[in-house]
């Protein structure tokens, strides 16, 4: 929880731009098109995994400089429980959260890094601060603003503190002789 975030705003404007070449190739339906659409498809699969991969190696080499632990939200599921409206689906169903998941997984156990999986339910309504969970308390995306204490933060940030807390606990409790 040492407030480092990795903002995805360029990432999704690459794959917006993305969408919208494939979107006009799909249209066409001819065989140069299709052959096109392939090639693009491989494309930004490599631009994914390549990010990915940095996005893994920052967060793995971050945590071993300063010897702490990875918590991760276990994600299985996710796309079954999240019921967003259709621009953030789109963006959801196509970015691999599990490959990145997967690579900080695999780097934090080369590197020696202690990682634990924990449950993400209710991680952005809950204050970090208090614990009082409630769906007004995120008025918008962005804000956390706690309807009882009245904490105040950056809305990923807040999740962030709520996640690494249960990392905590997850790993006193699967460490507890």
């Amino acid at each position: 929880g040492d407030g480092v975030r990795h903002s995805g705003k360029t990432l999704n404007a690459v794959r917006h731009r993305h969408r919208e070449l494939r979107r006009r190739l799909q249209a066409k339906q001819t065989k140069s098109a299709r052959r096109l659409l392939k090639k693009r498809r491989r494309k930004e699969a490599r631009f994914a995994a390549d990010t990915n991969h940095t996005i893994a190696r920052r967060i793995v080499t971050e945590a071993a400089r300063t010897g702490r632990g990875i918590a991760l939200e276990d994600l299985q599921g996710i796309r079954d429980r999240v019921r967003l409206r259709k621009p953030q689906r789109v963006t959801l169903h196509s970015w691999s959260f599990h490959q990145l998941g997967h690579f900080i997984a695999y780097k934090a156990a080369r590197a020696g890094v202690a990682l634990v999986h924990v449950d993400p339910a209710y991680t952005s309504q809950a204050c970090s601060a208090c614990g009082h969970v409630a769906k007004n308390n995120r008025p918008d995306q962005e804000t956390f603003a706690c309807t009882s204490c009245g904490f105040a933060e950056h809305a990923d940030v807040n999740a962030a503190r709520n996640i690494a807390a249960r990392g905590e606990t997850g790993w006193a409790v699967s460490h507890a002789a």
